[in-house]
């Protein structure tokens, strides 16, 4: 068989992979059952807009958190490391009408600055809070498109120069089903055309030379290869 011989396969939603999110959000009075703190696992996420940044989220009528962010108009996006993989997936076959998933998966509900009623995932390495500006009924999910207003990120993603590197975070993405750790780096926006000096730089090859050429000078007698 040819390698790229094509065969139909039917229509499903087969656009993969794509990002695995835990969206939290609460109710109007937090402090009843039905409007405590809540996540659902959501896989239909991404980005729409980039002046206003805005997203779009589609949740199942049925889903719990649905009535929370019709309710409210709002919700966080919580990014999936690895760390968060098991808590992610009990999220998405869970229903927060029956239990409390925050205190189900030892996660901490802290209130979202400048959002009225939703609460985030502490543990959640980047923390998107988000108002809903328009509802599209598609049919099997309701797509919540949302501007974003403010974001968290754990300081250790920073570096020196105050830029977000999430390739620290460990982050985990939906295939077909099933979960994925995101791997090796093999390139950047822009890096098909980019000079072979911003490549090096950007890819880090660059600085890993300098830090074993420095290793090298600092220790010339211990008769190390590098």
């Amino acid at each position: 068989m040819a390698k790229h011989e094509k065969t139909d396969v039917g229509l499903s939603t087969i656009l993969n992979p794509v990002p695995v999110v835990m969206i939290s959000s609460a109710g109007k009075d937090p402090e009843k059952e039905s409007e405590r703190p809540n996540i659902v696992t959501v896989a239909w996420a991404g980005t729409v807009n980039s002046e206003p940044p805005m997203v779009s989220v589609s949740i199942r009528k049925s889903r719990h958190s649905h009535k929370l962010i019709s309710e409210t108009g709002e919700f966080v996006i919580n990014l999936v490391n690895k760390a968060l993989a098991k808590n992610c997936d009990y999220c998405g076959v869970k229903s927060g009408a029956d239990e409390d998933k925050f205190k189900s998966c030892g996660l901490t509900a802290v209130k979202a600055e400048g959002l009225d009623y939703a609460y985030y995932i502490e543990e959640s390495p980047v923390n998107i809070f988000c108002k809903v500006v328009e509802v599209k009924e598609l049919g099997s999910h309701d797509m919540f498109i949302a501007e974003i207003v403010g974001i968290k990120a754990d300081k250790y993603l920073m570096d020196e120069n105050g830029k977000i590197c999430l390739d620290k975070a460990k982050m985990v993405a939906y295939n077909h089903g099933e979960y994925f750790l995101l791997g090796e780096k093999i390139g950047f926006f822009g890096y098909s055309v980019a000079n072979p000096e911003v490549f090096e730089k950007r890819m880090g090859y660059k600085k890993e030379r300098d830090k074993y050429k420095r290793i090298r000078e600092q220790e010339p007698k211990k008769g190390k290869k590098y």
